[in-house]
């Protein structure tokens, strides 16, 4: 059996290389620029932007769920050193 592939056929796994390849540049591209495009905020853009007394609920909160993650799993460990080990 003779190969009868002119040199535009390709083979899918050459259709499949030629793809990925393709999707690689588009996203470092695509990285490259959203990178171009991120600037600094200034101290008094970033106290306009932030709600302040909203970030301090969530900071309290997770010290809250910290603290209590922190409380169980010394409990477990406490459990662990009572079987006997």
């Amino acid at each position: 059996m003779t190969n009868n592939k002119t040199p535009d056929e390709k083979s899918s796994a050459e259709n499949v290389e030629q793809h990925l390849g393709q999707l690689e540049k588009t996203e470092v591209t695509r990285e490259q620029l959203s990178y171009s495009q991120e600037q600094p905020f200034s101290s008094d853009e970033l106290a306009r932007l932030i709600n302040e007394e909203r970030l301090n609920k969530l900071m309290a909160q997770s010290d809250e769920f910290l603290s209590n993650l922190n409380s169980e799993i010394g409990d477990f460990d406490e459990d662990n050193t009572d079987s006997g080990e």
